[in-house]
Order: C-alpha cells, then sequence, then structure tokens
C-alpha cells in the first residue's frame, strides 16, 4: 500500500470541489433515511462553505491546500449519498410484505457468493442510486463509458448472471443463498453479453491471466438478467456489515470522513498509513475520523478467508481503541480492476458516509497467473481517481510511503533516506514463513494480536 514521498502527496491532491452546497430535503432539515424506513424524496439545494485547515505533521505534507475543503452535505452535515437525487436507497421490503412478494415468484434462483454480495449492497443502498441489477442498456453504457445511460457515474456493471432458458423477461425470481431468501427479483431483461467487451473496457485485458476475465469467463453464466429487487433479509455471516444508514449514524456531523479499503491483515505499516492521512493536508481537524472498511467478500483465491480476516481486524479494534477510528466490514466481490475498481470502491465508501479516499500504490490491483507482470501501472487508479474525485464529492489523499528506522521507528522514505537512516525489512513471503515455523515476529512489523490469530489458523489447517 506504500506509494510516494511525501514530496509527492502534494502534487497528487485531487482537484478542489466544486460549489460547495448543502442538502436540505423539501419537508424539513431530517437526517438520511436509516435501514429500516423507506428513503427520503429527493432534496433540495442550499449553499454552505466550510474553512480548511493546515496540517500540523509535516511528515504527511509540507504545506495545506490553498483553497478552502468544502462540499455537498445533508441536513445533518453528513456525505450526500451518490446520483442525481442524492438519496440513500433501502430497497428492503416491509415485513408485512414478504409473504405476498414470495407468493408472486414464479422461478427460485440460487445465489454463488459473489451473486449475494451483490444482493446485499443493492439491498442496503451501498450501490445507490441503482434500484436493482443492470439492464442490458445500463450495462452496456457502463461498460463502454463507465456511466449509466442518465450520466451517472459507475465503475463496474452490477449483474446477475444465469444459464437457465427459461427465465424470461416478466419473471419474478426468489433468490436465495445457503437457505435464506434474500430478496425478490422482476426480470425486465436478459441479454448475452459481450464478455470479451466487457472485460478490456473494464479490467483493461481479456485474457484468462487476470482473476476477473477468469470470473466473468468461467464463473458467470451465459445470460445476465436485469432487474428491480425487492429485499426480504440479509446474509447470515460470521462477520456482521453494517449498512450504510448504520455507519452514517456513527460518524460525526459537519467533519471529514476518510475510507481506507483493505482486503489483507492490518500490520503496523497500514496503521501508519492511515493514522498519519488523518493529517493529510486536505483533511479538517481536529474531529476528522477515519473508517476503517475491509472487504470480508470474495476476493483472489490464494487471499486469507474472509472470516480470518474479520478476527484480525477485531482484535486488533480491541488493542488499537482508537477514538478517530471507526471500523465497519463491506461484503463486496472484488473484482482487481485497479482504475475501474477505485471508482467502485469510492461510489461505495461515499454512500457510507465517507468524503475522503485513501488510496494507495497499485490500488486493486493483480499480476498475471502466467508472467508475474502487473495489470496496471503504478498510479493509474491514483490518476483515475483524482480524474472523478470533484464530480463524485470526494477527496483523495494519497498513501505515504512508509519505513521502519532503527533510530526513529516509521518515517516516511524520503525521511529515512535524506537523514540516513537504517531501514528494516521483512517480505511478506518471509513473515508467512516465520509464522508457520513459529518464530517470534518483530513487533515493529505486527500487532501481537494480529499474530496470534494468523497462527492459530494456521494450526487449524495443519491439523
Amino acid at each position: 500500500m506504500a506509494v510516494i514521498s511525501s514530496k509527492q502527496v502534494q502534487a497528487r491532491v485531487a482537484a478542489s470541489r466544486p460549489a460547495p452546497m448543502v442538502v436540505v430535503p423539501k419537508a424539513a432539515a431530517r437526517s438520511v433515511a436509516r435501514a429500516a424506513a423507506p428513503a427520503p424524496a429527493a432534496p433540495a439545494l442550499v449553499s454552505a462553505a466550510r474553512p480548511a485547515r493546515v496540517s500540523r505533521r509535516s511528515s504527511v505534507c509540507t504545506k495545506a491546500t490553498a483553497a478552502p475543503v468544502a462540499y455537498k452535505t445533508t441536513a445533518d452535515g453528513l456525505q450526500v449519498p451518490h446520483g442525481p437525487e442524492a438519496k440513500l436507497v433501502n430497497l428492503m421490503a416491509p415485513a408485512d410484505q414478504h409473504a405476498a412478494l414470495k407468493a408472486s415468484c414464479t422461478k427460485r434462483v440460487e445465489l454463488s457468493d459473489r451473486n449475494a454480495c451483490d444482493v446485499e449492497l443493492l439491498t442496503v443502498g451501498a450501490f445507490s442510486p441503482l434500484e436493482g441489477f443492470m439492464n442490458k442498456e445500463d450495462y452496456d453504457s457502463v461498460v463502454a463509458n463507465m456511466r449509466l445511460t442518465n450520466g451517472t457515474l459507475f465503475g463496474l456493471p452490477i449483474v446477475l448472471d444465469t444459464n437457465s432458458e427459461d427465465i424470461a423477461p416478466g419473471d419474478v425470481l426468489l433468490l436465495s443463498y445457503q437457505g435464506t431468501d434474500l430478496a425478490v427479483m422482476t426480470v425486465t431483461s436478459k441479454y448475452t453479453p459481450n464478455k470479451p467487451l466487457e472485460c478490456l473496457k473494464c479490467y483493461g485485458t481479456s485474457s484468462l491471466e487476470h482473476p476477473a476475465v477468469q470470473m466473468v469467463a468461467m464463473e458467470r453464466g451465459k445470460y445476465y438478467l436485469g432487474g428491480p429487487i425487492k429485499g426480504l433479509a440479509l446474509p447470515t455471516r460470521v462477520f456482521p456489515c453494517a449498512t450504510p444508514a448504520e455507519v452514517r449514524s456513527t460518524l460525526p456531523p459537519n467533519q471529514d470522513v476518510l475510507a481506507f479499503q483493505c482486503r489483507n491483515p492490518i500490520h503496523k505499516a497500514h496503521y501508519e498509513l492511515f493514522i498519519r492521512a488523518l493529517d493529510a493536508p486536505n483533511v479538517r481537524n481536529p474531529g476528522a475520523v477515519c473508517l476503517v472498511h475491509p472487504t470480508c467478500g470474495p476476493t483472489q483465491d490464494d487471499d486469507i478467508p474472509g472470516v480470518v480476516r474479520f478476527r484480525t481486524y477485531e482484535v486488533l479494534k480491541e488493542e488499537t481503541a482508537n477514538p478517530r477510528l471507526r471500523w465497519a466490514y463491506l461484503p463486496y466481490s472484488m473484482h482487481m480492476a485497479g482504475p475501474r475498481e477505485a471508482i467502485q470502491h469510492m461510489i461505495i465508501r461515499k454512500n457510507y458516509g465517507c468524503t475522503h479516499f485513501i488510496i494507495g500504490r497499485d490500488m486493486a490491483g493483480c499480476k498475471s497467473s502466467i508472467s508475474g507482470q502487473d495489470f496496471y501501472g503504478a498510479y493509474d487508479a491514483q490518476e483515475m481517481a483524482n480524474k472523478h474525485a470533484s464530480e463524485l464529492n470526494m477527496q483523495t489523499v494519497a498513501s505515504l510511503n512508509i519505513a521502519y528506522t532503527e533510530e526513529k521507528g516509521y518515517v516516511t522514505a524520503d525521511v529515512a533516506k535524506a537523514e540516513n537512516l537504517h531501514v528494516l525489512n521483512l517480505s511478506g513471503t518471509k513473515f508467512r514463513q516465520m509464522l508457520r515455523a513459529g518464530d517470534d515476529i518483530p513487533e515493529w512489523f505486527a500487532f501481537k494480536s494480529v499474530v496470534k490469530v494468523l497462527r492459530e489458523q494456521i494450526l487449524s489447517e495443519a491439523n
């Protein structure tokens, strides 16, 4: 995740925001809808301004941004949800409608792990403004232009795949997952996707050496289905996944909220990254918080299982007990799509209430399964994020290049080089070897609580 020196960060900070706005609902100034209630009506807009603050931590950046930091907010002082109506979608049907909805279904479909993640994120509004799986027109538009047909920015298509020849437009599907009925979907569109084109546009390649191309070509069915859904329940998971409305209820009003995305256990260098990001020059302080929001859905085959990652995050949350942090878990299926996935993650975190997105070197990148070559440039995701940050009503914070030194502990790499400090290194491969061998892990590298969880996992696999 470490990417650039502190001298380079300022040059990569996203362009200043458009004219500042505050969202006020039509009827009165009321809070964003919670998960148990319908989403509010489309809001009206009024202007407001918020001052910037100079960072006090020189190791983050040399100077603050010159322009004031201001952006559209809801009436209760939080980030507006994504979409032209700026409303948080809530697709969960009232309990007294469940029986009738199920009775209306003509077919039952068992969801894959990835499908179930998408249904959950649609239901709770993480994919706002979507109200269901994309029809062919929106799918084609997102693939070609990274936008819905109405012009709304969207990073990757959200589709339900099937091999069934029997399903047709007009069918009402009961979507089930591991014994739980999650949602009812009305099929309005069934189409045969151009999968090579989808992969080339979304992932930058149609080669099966890319994990997401393998997923599209070898896991997904022949057809895609589009249409609205109505939620019945959320999947039962070992790790609880707070909804956007629930996360928003924990955020401080009128404050900057940073999002830290990860899919691996957090070690001390990662922790330093998002703690220092809170003092970046384009983050207003005091009062800013960071939402540590790991993905716990399907990722790459060689990644640590989501349940194990969840346990490492939980023990770390207890060990650090940092009041400037919020913790939540995202049931999202990674595509490893680099630049496009950066946009997808920003949209999701915007819906969870975040104003800033911490973005590291080669975010959501991957390597060829044959040659080991990177599919994306080191800064492709950052450049894509910076290009669209203003439109998303967000700002980016570039991850620093952090190094551990014998003399001063963690410092930025440029400081270590300028002061000729002795840098200590421990590769991921060596770390895993030490875990398996039972060797002592340096305390500067990893948290004891996290090491304990990972060692327990290794022992359970051995038995």
